[in-house]
């Protein structure tokens, strides 16, 4: 009987724990998600990206300064990937579906001004170099 009850309690003390982990582990992620989110909008022009990618502020803070790039460079170069993701997006039994879920709605005749084109470009290099991916 002493034997039983000590085999329960320690059957309960690990199911306890174990229970916690993926509590902590959540809170966590949702911080980590949280602090890696990157959102541009723009009332006046109707528009916003949000970019939700782990790590992506971390390896931004390693590139070249804003000031690095002409617009008319991150605008040439924004159009370009986003032609190209927007294909890949239109293939999903060419391209996997988990990674270009959604359009991106980028058009050359409007003006969305220097802090975008920089962190849309920065975020097509990221993305390019963290799955393996060229755009």
């Amino acid at each position: 009987m002493k034997n039983l009850l000590l085999a329960l309690a320690v059957i309960l003390v690990i199911c306890c724990c174990s229970q916690t982990k993926p509590l902590v582990a959540k809170r966590i992620s949702e911080a980590a998600i949280e602090k890696d989110t990157v959102r541009i909008a723009n009332d006046s022009l109707e528009y916003e990206i949000i970019i939700i990618e782990p790590g992506f502020n971390a390896w931004l803070a390693t590139q070249k300064p804003r000031s690095y790039y002409s617009l008319q460079y991150l605008e040439n170069h924004n159009q370009r990937f986003a032609t190209q993701w927007n294909n890949r997006v239109a293939q999903p039994y060419s391209y996997d579906p988990s990674l270009y879920e959604m359009r991106i709605d980028y058009f050359s005749s409007i003006h969305y001004g220097y802090e975008v084109n920089y962190l849309l470009y920065h975020y097509f290099m990221y993305f390019q170099s963290r799955y393996k991916q060229r755009l």
